[in-house]
């Protein structure tokens, strides 16, 4: 009888704790997020910071918020180094083809602007040749 009031006292010990966890990550997530918010009714305000420096902000401290909850919530605080490394190596790589994919359509996008009928066009450069030299 012994044995099972200590395995019932080990699974609520460990209950207090994931249940501190959550709300450690509660509040964060949520200091985070008014930090966000603030940012914006101050930009809004009165336009500083700058729009470029808010965004770079902003996905700053959305990668933040992104660490707690895959740490917290889908557990890889506490596995082991190889599988972190199996999620996050692909996890990068998708960012960067998101990234990537958006600075191609960009381009593509400007230069059909560009080339599209009635746009003005850009005289190229004359070439220079040299009379007498074959």
């Amino acid at each position: 009888m012994e044995h099972t009031h200590t395995v019932e006292g080990h699974e609520h010990q460990e209950h207090e704790g994931s249940t501190k966890t959550i709300w450690k990550t509660f509040w964060i997530l949520l200091c985070v997020t008014v930090v966000e918010v603030a940012l914006a009714f101050l930009h809004l305000e009165t336009g500083f910071p700058s729009r470029l420096v808010l965004n770079a902000i902003f996905v700053g401290l959305t990668i933040v918020k992104a660490f707690f909850i895959v740490a917290e919530f889908m557990h890889l605080r506490h596995e082991i180094k190889n599988l972190i490394l199996t999620i996050l190596i692909p996890l990068m790589l998708f960012v960067w083809f998101i990234i990537a994919f958006l600075a191609d359509g960009d381009s593509w996008k400007n230069m059909r602007k560009d080339l599209s009928p009635g746009a003005p066009r850009q005289e190229l450069p004359a070439v220079h040749t040299e009379e007498g030299h074959h």
